[in-house]
């Protein structure tokens, strides 16, 4: 896949979805599975104009609140059948009126023959080019759009802000089913205080990504791949209140596992169901015969989703 990060033009005919896409998720992946499709169909490049950063973080000077990092962002693109993507720093098209972000960007830069996007698009200076305007100035230049409806699930839109409330509730089924897939992440594994090797729960440590989300601080049973194998994992995130902790740390102890150590290699955990949240015990000893009870508790919730139980 091919990653530009300005606005070259490009020589062949683009089919191109439209979006920050943060997350991923289905109603994401149907916009860009419509551009993919008619790209493939046409002989179109399969195209996505994305941005580095959320407008919101400039235009209202939020902070960054990302569901997922931009590594896993660019290979589930590449995993969807992208072959291109425009990602682009929101700073430098942020004034291009909605007309000149049609004709310069869309039509000149992208050579686009087709626009998918979602229902509720908007794109130009202050957002003011709505979906409506986008097809009937692209139907000017020759270019067909097709805006994708709406995604319902439990009777509410499917959206990045309802999957992040439920990333913090701690409720991953349900941000799980909206994202299509398991909210996880893929991060080097780092060196830590080895105190779960003393009581024989070696961990995995990650440092978590400031960038994004934080889940509800807690333990969560997981899916780890290491060595190309699935593992159950008991996941904890948060500060560690018994033994303390500086920074938000991903601890991982997988039961089963007894292979080589992992340190400096990126290594994929997806949570699979909240077990309890983070609290402070009264001595060691008790925090290790409850690291052992979630294990177990871990493998049952495991061991029925391997099977397609959950």
């Amino acid at each position: 896949m091919k990653i530009i990060k300005e606005l070259i033009p490009s020589e062949k005919a683009t089919s191109v979805a439209l979006g920050y896409f943060d997350g991923l998720h289905i109603g994401h992946a149907s916009v860009i599975g419509e551009a993919v499709e008619n790209g493939r169909k046409n002989g179109y490049i399969p195209t996505v104009f994305t941005l580095l950063q959320s407008p919101r973080t400039i235009l209202k000077g939020e902070k960054s609140n990302n569901i997922i990092t931009l590594d896993e962002k660019l290979s589930l693109l590449e995993s969807f059948g992208v072959e291109m993507v425009y990602l682009i720093d929101f700073e430098g098209i942020k004034d291009i009126t909605a007309e000149d972000f049609v004709h310069q960007v869309i039509c000149k830069c992208f050579n686009a023959r087709h626009i998918a996007c979602g229902f509720n698009y908007h794109f130009g200076a202050g957002a003011k080019g709505s979906g409506g305007q986008l097809e009937q100035m692209c139907d000017g230049c020759g270019i067909t759009v097709l805006a994708r409806p709406r995604i319902t699930m439990g009777g509410s839109p499917v959206s990045s802000t309802r999957i992040r409330a439920s990333i913090i509730e701690g409720d991953i089924k349900s941000a799980n089913a909206m994202l299509g897939r398991k909210y996880g992440f893929c991060l080097p594994v780092v060196h830590g205080r080895q105190l779960g090797r003393s009581w024989g729960t070696p961990t995995l440590n990650q440092e978590f990504p400031s960038e994004l989300v934080k889940p509800c601080f807690g333990v969560y049973a997981s899916s780890v791949t290491a060595d190309g194998k699935k593992y159950c994992g008991v996941t904890n995130i948060g500060i560690k209140p018994t033994v303390g902790s500086d920074s938000v740390l991903i601890e991982t102890w997988m039961p089963d596992y007894c292979g080589r150590e992992l340190y400096d290699e990126k290594v994929d955990v997806r949570l699979l169901e909240h077990i309890r949240k983070e609290k402070k015990f009264s001595d060691v000893e008790m925090l290790r015969q409850e690291i052992y009870k979630n294990g177990e508790q871990a493998k049952e919730i495991f061991y029925k989703e391997q099977k397609g139980i959950l």
